[in-house]
């Protein structure tokens, strides 16, 4: 190899490790995959938050329904909680998966909020938040009738997400039921 050569190695070097590293930040985080479209949701036994029972996956599937992953130290899962409280007035099953967080401040969240949910599970450790391959809260995932994961939206849930993305499938999977 010609010394010259020799000189420009390191600077091709940084030229090609600064592109890769600049397509993968291009990435959008709302967009990341999950291993867990269209297989079933993960199997737990979890206490439900403010109640004297345990739930199961038995217990929280059977209906389409929406899995909320949120917790009370989560600021975006605040901004999006009244309009997860209108989609359970409109008769939309929002189960809540209340992670890695502390269960008096949950229940008191609830309790001066209002409370969207069917029942929410109380995902202490963060072992069915592990399971469904949680990167933070809010994260929602669309399960259908018999248990399965058919969608799974990071971020704050809102009228646009609803309308554009959730709903349609909501509705796809509601009349599929029917059927």
């Amino acid at each position: 190899m010609p010394a010259r050569l020799k000189l420009f190695l390191p600077l091709i070097l940084f030229v090609v490790l600064a592109l890769f590293l600049m397509r993968g930040l291009s990435l959008d985080p709302k967009e990341l995959p999950s291993a867990l479209i269209d297989r079933p949701f993960p199997a737990f036994t979890l206490p439900a938050l403010g109640r004297e029972e345990v739930l199961d996956k038995d217990a929280v599937t059977g209906e389409v329904a929406l899995f909320n992953v949120w917790a009370t130290w989560c600021v975006s899962c605040r901004v999006e909680h009244p309009y997860l409280t209108e989609l359970a007035e409109q008769g939309v099953a929002i189960y809540g998966i209340n992670y890695k967080d502390d269960d008096a401040a949950a229940l008191g969240w609830l309790r001066d909020l209002g409370d969207p949910y069917v029942a929410s599970i109380a995902d202490r450790q963060g072992t069915l938040g592990l399971d469904l391959g949680v990167y933070g809260a809010p994260e929602t995932y669309l399960v259908d009738a018999s248990g399965l994961v058919r969608y799974r939206h990071v971020g704050v849930v809102d009228e646009r997400v609803w309308t554009t993305i959730l709903q349609p499938l909501y509705q796809q999977l509601q009349q599929g039921e029917a059927n």
